[in-house]
C-alpha cells in the first residue's frame, strides 16, 4: 500500500470504530493522532535514517530541526543513488511532511547531491508548487529550473533572522537551501522556531507584542533601477517586479498592496501596515511572523536607513531596546548547523525564522521557494 493510501485508510478506520470523527470539536486531535502515529510507523527506513546532530534543540516533543541521513540497512548497494532518493521522496512525502510539521525543518545529509541540477531534481520529486519571487529584497539569480541563488550579498555582511518574504502578502509556505560548496569558515544559516520567539517577546514585553498584534507593521524600501550586489537588500525594482515597465510595476505591486514613489533614479516602496504576529492554523499556534528585526538592524545601504525601514503600522518608530532584545532572543534559541556539500535543508516558513552568518569564501548556498 502507497504512502497516501496508507494515510486515507487510516484515516477513514479511525472515523469507523469511532477513535475520531468529523466534528469541528475533535478534528484537531485526529490530524494529531494521524501525524503521530505516521511518524513512527511509515515504512521509510529502507531508505531514511534519522540522526543526531550536537547542535539540535528539543522542545518538549519537538526535535529542531530533524536530521535525515542515508540508511545502510537499507540500499541495495554501497551508497544511494538520486534517482533513488528522488523515488523515495515521491513514495515518503506524507511521513516527510508529517515530519516537517512536527519539526518546522529537515536536513538531509550524506545523500549523492553534487549539482544545482541534482538540487532542482530532489525540490521537484516533493512536488511542491513554485513561487515567483516578486517582491522580495535579496539580490538572486536563476541557476537552474527552480533553483536560485541564496542571498548574494557580500560575505562579511550578516543576514538577520526573518521569515521569507514576510514584508508582503504572498510568501512562500516552504524553503529549500543546498550546499553546492561549503563555506570556508562561518557561513551557517541559523534558524529558529517563531511560536517560541512569539511566546518569550510575549512573556518579556506584552504591551510591545500587544501593540504589534494591533496595528502591524509598515515596511519603507528604496530600490534602485538595477541590482546592486554590494547590498543585502540590493534587489532593483526591475528584478522585484520582474518588469522593464513602470506600469506594469505599479500593477505588481498594486496587486501586493504596496505604494510606490517614483525618484530620479529609483522607487520608494511602502508596504503596510501588514501583520507582524500570525496565528498558524495548522499548529493552532501564534508565530512571530515579520521580517522586523532584519529591516531595523540590517535593511541598510547607501539608499536605505535601517531604522527608517520599518515602524508600527501608525507610522510611530519602534523602540530600538526591544528591537535587539528580540534579537538576543532570536540568538539564543537558534540553531545553527555547519553547512556539508550536499545538504539540503527544508523549512517550513510559517514556523522557522532563518539567517545567515558572516563567511570566508567559498561559500555557495542555493535555494527555492515554494507555494
Amino acid at each position: 500500500m502507497c504512502c497516501m493510501c496508507s494515510y486515507g485508510y487510516l484515516y477513514s478506520t479511525l472515523l469507523t470504530v469511532g477513535f475520531i470523527n468529523d466534528s469541528e470539536k475533535v478534528r484537531k486531535q485526529g490530524r494529531i493522532f494521524i501525524s503521530n502515529y505516521l511518524s513512527f510507523t511509515m515504512p521509510v527506513e529502507s531508505l531514511f535514517k534519522e540522526v543526531e546532530a550536537p547542535q539540535q534543540k528539543n522542545y518538549k516533543e519537538i526535535i529542531f530541526p530533524r536530521v535525515l541521513s542515508p540508511n545502510p540497512n537499507g540500499l541495495p548497494s554501497s551508497s544511494p543513488t538520486l534517482p533513488l532518493l528522488t523515488d523515495a521522496i515521491k513514495e515518503s512525502k506524507p511521513w516527510l511532511e508529517s515530519l516537517l510539521h512536527q519539526s518546522g525543518a529537515l536536513l538531509f545529509r550524506g545523500f549523492p547531491l553534487t549539482t544545482a541540477s541534482d538540487f532542482n531534481n530532489v525540490v521537484e520529486a516533493f512536488g511542491f508548487d513554485e513561487l515567483p519571487y516578486v517582491g522580495g529584497a535579496a539580490p538572486r539569480t536563476n541557476v537552474v529550473g527552480r533553483v536560485f541563488t541564496a542571498n548574494e550579498s557580500p560575505p562579511d555582511q550578516k543576514i538577520p533572522f526573518h521569515h521569507e518574504m514576510a514584508q508582503v502578502p504572498e510568501y512562500p509556505s516552504k524553503l529549500f537551501f543546498f550546499c553546492e560548496v561549503e563555506p570556508g569558515t562561518g557561513g551557517e544559516t541559523p534558524i529558529v522556531l517563531s511560536h517560541i520567539v512569539y511566546e518569550r517577546m510575549k512573556e518579556k514585553h506584552p504591551e510591545f507584542v500587544e501593540k504589534l498584534e494591533e496595528h502591524g507593521l509598515i515596511y519603507i524600501r528604496v530600490l534602485g533601477e538595477e541590482d546592486d550586489p554590494s547590498s543585502p537588500i540590493g534587489r532593483g525594482w526591475k528584478s522585484t517586479f520582474l518588469t522593464k515597465d513602470k506600469s506594469v510595476a505599479e500593477e505588481r505591486a498594486a496587486k501586493l498592496g504596496m505604494k510606490l514613489e517614483w525618484t530620479e533614479d529609483g522607487v520608494k516602496t511602502i508596504m503596510g501596515p501588514i501583520p507582524a504576529i500570525k496565528l498558524d492554523k495548522t499548529r493552532e499556534r501564534k508565530i512571530w511572523f515579520n521580517s522586523m528585526v532584519a529591516a531595523y538592524t540590517g535593511w541598510e545601504d547607501k539608499r536605505n536607513d535601517p531604522v527608517k525601514a520599518v515602524t508600527f503600522g501608525d507610522g510611530k518608530p519602534l523602540p530600538a531596546h526591544i528591537i535587539y532584545d528580540c534579537l538576543r532572543i532570536l540568538d539564543e534559541e537558534s540553531v545553527a548547523i555547519p553547512w556539508q556539500k550536499g545538504d539540503v535543508l527544508l523549512i517550513d516558513n510559517l514556523a522557522v525564522l532563518h539567517s545567515r552568518r558572516p563567511f570566508n569564501p567559498p561559500r555557495r548556498i542555493l535555494a527555492s521557494l515554494c507555494k
